[in-house]
């Protein structure tokens, strides 16, 4: 009966899709607009020996530069026009953040509404560019210092690089944009997402390959498979996981009309920062890489001695990347969700949590009972990100099994699927309200 029922649905849901034109229009326009970003990871800068610089790459994809690698979709690899990726962008995003909560202006110009957030975004589009051509310049100063893979060093050569870099990051930004507001799902999360899943087959034939060798016992190899489903089925219930807050409704009359009192709740999602603590965290953890580059041939041995202490697996990486998202758990949940304005719309409505007083103590509580499932959600996160890091550290495995990898494309997945079906019941809402108009004017 159950089975039954369920096809029921899905034969609903699948005739519901043949109808809905421009759920396809968008579909299709994030395929497009994600092929044409996969098509720029392959487009290579100019002025680079790809022999030479395939063989550094080799020599340091361990590190910092391999997590760098993954979430620009291995453009970094090929030293293409989208090798920067998109964490510029991410960077600046969390700088402006932090502005908006520090500099009252900011913070002004943000409770003005949509306006008020053009601006912001704006100037987030120009630290974009600020810290892109950083990065850039950085770069190019990192190549030059390694054997042969500029063909020609020099002011051109770096000029070249940051303008290409740069427009690069410049055409990401737009890109994920439009799949935010013309596609399905967010943008920019798409674009990670889609650089790590472009990854994972190249990183699951080279485990195999490591199997063969002998390399890997087998028993890792499925025991880093048995973790991977364990994992993302861990990640599926904690992102479904919510408080819900009893909220109740008085009776109220508005003119002669009598309206019976309710109850609804109030959700708070375990993970109310969803991906952007780890992503946040990865884009940091990568300015010692720039860094470095600055260092290159400068004789700043501390410089080298931090980012290889940043390697992907070691000690110190752990720490600042636990720390890092634990942070951007907490400044993230309270920038996306204010306890005092929530208790101010439930008070104007007439509701309230039974046995608190409306006002400032049901924002007081609402604050206390976010900062205790905030805390379960940190702790979460940070043990998804790092038990595999553990594991594929003292193993061997690419760390595209990571837990942050999985997290983000288990993440996204969900979102995006969630907003699949929000259009879908947009559209059936749509035919049963022209339905229904048809119906009356037939009447």
């Amino acid at each position: 009966m159950a089975s039954a029922a369920e096809q029921l649905a899905s034969n609903l849901n699948f005739s519901a899709f043949a109808k809905a034109e421009e759920l396809k229009k968008r579909i299709w326009f994030t395929l497009g607009a994600l092929l044409v970003y996969r098509l720029g990871t392959y487009i290579p800068m100019p002025g680079i020996n790809p022999e030479a610089f395939a063989q550094a790459f080799n020599q340091a994809q361990s590190g910092i530069i391999g997590m760098f690698n993954m979430f620009a979709g291995g453009a970094v690899e090929r030293m293409a026009i989208f090798a920067l990726g998109i964490m510029p962008y991410i960077s600046a995003s969390i700088i402006m953040q932090l502005m908006t909560t520090v500099v009252p202006s900011l913070e002004q110009m943000k409770k003005e509404g949509e306006q008020g957030r053009k601006v912001i975004n704006q100037y987030t589009r120009y630290g974009t560019v600020i810290l892109a051509a950083f990065q850039a310049y950085g770069i190019a100063i990192g190549l030059e210092g390694a054997a042969n893979v500029v063909t020609d060093p020099g002011w051109f050569f770096r000029a070249s690089t940051v303008i290409t870099l740069v427009g690069g990051t410049m055409f990401l930004m737009w890109l994920g944009e439009q799949i935010t507001s013309r596609g399905i799902g967010n943008g920019i999360s798409l674009i990670i997402f889609a650089g790590i899943v472009a990854g994972l087959p190249a990183a699951v034939v080279q485990t195999l390959e490591l199997g063969r060798q002998g390399s890997l016992a087998t028993w890792i190899i499925l025991a880093v498979i048995i973790l991977a489903v364990v994992v993302i089925g861990f990640i599926v219930f904690m992102e479904r996981a919510q408080r819900r807050l009893l909220i109740q409704y008085p009776k109220r009359q508005m003119g002669n009309r009598m309206f019976e009192g309710n109850t609804s709740f109030l959700p708070l999602k375990l993970n109310t920062a969803g991906v952007i603590p780890p992503i946040f965290a990865s884009s940091l953890l990568l300015v010692p890489a720039t860094l470095a580059g600055f260092g290159q041939g400068s004789g700043n041995e501390w410089l080298t001695y931090i980012t290889a202490a940043l390697g992907h697996g070691q000690p110190l990486f752990m720490v600042a990347y636990a720390g890092m998202i634990i942070f951007f758990c907490f400044f993230y949940t309270a920038i996306v969700f204010n306890p005092s304005d929530t208790a101010d719309n439930l008070k104007k409505h007439g509701g309230f949590i039974p046995g608190i007083r409306p006002g400032e103590r049901t924002a007081q509580y609402i604050d206390y009972v976010l900062t205790r499932i905030t805390t379960v959600g940190a702790i979460y996160i940070t043990i998804v990100c790092l038990l595999p890091e553990f594991l594929i550290s003292a193993t061997g495995v690419p760390f595209y099994f990571g837990g942050t990898s999985l997290l983000i494309v288990v993440s996204v997945t969900m979102d995006t699927v969630s907003q699949i079906q929000g259009h879908l019941l947009a559209h059936q809402y749509e035919g049963l309200v022209k339905k229904a108009k048809l119906r009356g004017r037939r009447r």
